[in-house]
């Protein structure tokens, strides 16, 4: 059963993510070529390659570098080493700054990705459409309800959902991430219905419970939907497609974007491995991960050390009660040999009492050895658990 979103981890203020197709060819040599032009012109301060154990023949890019001079961003791209549809590859990018992230900041995807012709990385994962370009919807009824449902329910991205009122100039088929602050570029699919698809558009957004206004537009819950969402707040009534800049609309998708978002699982696993599997290390990181490694060791040592002689301790205490007790039992024995009713020697009378005095004062010695070899050995086991 799939998780609610109040059940789920939303995204940490400090991460950008993003999560998307390659269409080109070898897209582990574009990005291995890119960074070290980067490294090299100091635009990042390092970078790491190393094999993606999640997917066959994948790759793992790490970078770091820095925003606002010294605000450190560490960032990881992970590619899929298999081939899916029309020969494209997927990819995700999880990055985390030192503090917040800031909208005016660069995007993560295109710093990290070449910025050539090329080269087609800039597409949605869910349903392949263009990042920072106008996706018309399909003329197929039945293909355009597929994509709507793919794109709510599988996109990391921001959906936007315009319907045009007329068929727009040149000026009106400006797409809207040119207008967005850098870090939301790619971040944003923009679906555009033409004036014909009016009632079709809204038979497919039917099924999330949502319309668009004629001549406006929405913008979808996602899935799952963010923590504080409301429909209606999310509709704008009229977008003007004539080469102004939409305000309404692109306050809107900020607002969007600074709600809480309940991760889905893939992209909660991209924290994740961000976090725990990265490699680029600083010299300082390098020192400190060693000090706490060494700290760690020591303290295995100590905790071995101790267990030894607490073990030591139980089987010198359980060696001297079971002494103790091979000498009670055979001045026991000792006694229970004389037959019953038997006249008794004097000294053998003596020996008795003697014998009886030395049971009395060795049983509890016995017993006390035994509790104590019994709460040494307990306190070995704490120790070496």
């Amino acid at each position: 059963m799939p998780k609610s979103s109040t059940d789920r981890p939303t995204a940490p203020e400090t991460v950008w993510l993003a999560s998307g197709r390659h269409t080109g060819p070898a897209p582990q040599q574009a990005l291995r070529e890119h960074l070290r032009e980067l490294k090299d012109s100091e635009r990042i301060q390092d970078f790491l390659e190393k094999e993606n154990a999640e997917t066959p023949d994948g790759h793992v890019f790490e970078a770091r570098w820095f925003v606002d001079d010294d605000v450190t961003v560490r960032a990881r791209l992970a590619t899929d080493g298999r081939e899916h549809v029309d020969g494209e590859r997927h990819w995700t990018l999880a990055a985390e700054a030192e503090r917040p992230w800031d909208s005016a900041w660069p995007s993560p995807a295109a710093l990290l990705w070449p910025e050539r012709s090329d080269f087609s990385w800039d597409r949605d994962a869910a349903a392949g459409l263009r990042l920072q370009d106008i996706n018309p919807l399909p003329k197929d009824d039945a293909v355009l309800r597929r994509l709507i449902k793919d794109s709510a329910r599988h996109s990391w991205s921001i959906n936007v959902v315009v319907h045009e009122a007329m068929t727009p100039d040149v000026e009106g088929r400006l797409p809207l991430a040119r207008l967005l602050p850098p870090a939301l570029r790619h971040r944003v699919v923009e679906h555009r219905a033409t004036p014909e698809q009016f009632h079709a558009v809204n038979w497919a957004l039917g099924d999330l419970g949502t319309s668009v206004p004629r001549g406006g537009a929405v913008i979808l819950s996602g899935t799952p939907s963010r923590v504080g969402f409301d429909e209606q707040a999310f509709r704008v009534r009229s977008v003007f497609l004539d080469g102004t800049e939409p305000t309404e609309l692109l306050d809107k998708v900020l607002e969007f974007a600074a709600l809480p978002w309940p991760l889905p699982d893939d992209a909660a696993a991209a924290v994740t491995s961000l976090r725990e599997d990265w490699s680029l290390l600083t010299l300082e990181e390098e020192l400190a991960h060693a000090r706490t490694l060494v700290a760690s060791y020591s303290e295995a040592l100590d905790a071995m050390t101790k267990s030894r002689d607490l073990y030591r301790e139980a089987t010198e205490l359980a060696h001297a009660a079971l002494a103790e007790m091979a000498e009670y039992r055979d001045a026991a024995s000792a006694v229970r040999g004389s037959a019953p009713g038997q006249d008794k020697h004097p000294l053998t009378k003596t020996f008795q009492r003697v014998t009886d005095s030395l049971l009395s004062r060795r049983a509890p010695r016995v017993e006390a050895h035994l509790q104590e070899a019994r709460q040494s050995e307990e306190r070995a086991r704490e120790a070496s658990g």
